[in-house]
């Protein structure tokens, strides 16, 4: 065999981590005929079967199993090779992306992104907004924002300091419902929930709270809808307090009981915090979110 083609290895190691043609065609951008042409295109440049159909999955052969640790191996090499670049440029221009919770993203960065475009002008910012922890490593963002402390040991990271989160309700749902103080007295109200499989519901009875499924008046895990909800009147439900304060018409509600506390971590790359554009957004953002 000649010397391997690095976008066939890739379509190859994106399935195999993947299990579906699909899939893996979504994370590399590219439409599924092109990636199954770059997968049968590897076979048939190997001389041998990586993957067997199972349905609408992919299935590693034998041999394939055998491959997939060396891909493994020369696509950390290659990503090693991207972020090693990328710290080494000096360049304070180009696009820096930034990963937050969809609250955070929402709510915090949109003035953030306002002011660093007013200090740097040569810099875009891509927001990416998602509650899934971005893997940096893998460049599915240049800087993180996080509410869990990294372990990484490649991954540098500051605390810029801990935020607490309230429990709130629209003024119309307390004129409806009244003024509710302890957690005796949410027993009996309804609530915006975030999840149909009771781990919030789990999470607010940890916090004291007497509550049944029966207490959720609607759902929703995007916690930017969530905040809707909640501000449309269809229960209590909790939010970042000082997103909250600057949210109008709602109103905080179980005063007694005691707010959540969580970190707020900024987080990237060792290598790429050489690079001026992503140590000055850091910077920046270290600022700003402190």
């Amino acid at each position: 065999m000649d010397k391997p083609d690095w976008n066939q290895l890739r379509a190859f190691l994106e399935t195999a981590e993947t299990g579906s043609l699909s899939a893996a065609a979504r994370k590399l951008g590219l439409t599924q005929p092109t990636l199954s042409r770059q997968v049968a295109a590897i076979e048939q440049r190997m001389g041998v079967v990586l993957f067997e159909r199972v349905g609408k999955a992919m299935a590693l052969t034998a041999t394939g199993l055998d491959l997939l640790e060396h891909a493994r191996a020369m696509g950390a090499a290659a990503e090693a090779l991207g972020l090693a670049a990328t710290g080494r440029s000096q360049a304070v221009g180009g696009v820096v992306s930034v990963s937050a919770s969809d609250v955070v993203a929402a709510y915090l960065l949109p003035p953030l992104v306002r002011q660093l475009r007013t200090q740097e002008p040569g810099i875009a910012i891509e927001v990416v907004a998602t509650n899934a922890l971005s893997d940096l490593l893998r460049r599915e963002a240049d800087i993180a924002i996080r509410h869990v402390k990294p372990e990484q040991p490649d991954l540098i990271a500051r605390l810029l300091r801990e935020a607490t989160a309230g429990f709130y309700a629209s003024e119309d749902w307390v004129r409806v419902h009244g003024h509710p103080r302890s957690a005796e007295d949410a027993a009996r109200l309804p609530f915006v929930g975030s999840d149909r499989a009771g781990q919030f519901l789990g999470y607010l009875r940890q916090h004291g709270l007497p509550l049944q499924e029966s207490n959720f008046s609607c759902f929703s895990d995007h916690s930017v809808a969530h905040w809707a909800l909640v501000r449309e009147g269809l229960g209590i439900g909790a939010m970042m307090d000082e997103v909250a304060r600057s949210t109008p018409g709602v109103v905080r509600v179980l005063d007694e009981v005691p707010p959540v506390r969580f970190p707020i971590w900024l987080v990237t790359h060792r290598e790429l915090r050489t690079a001026r554009r992503i140590r000055a957004v850091f910077e920046a953002l270290a600022h700003g979110l402190a």
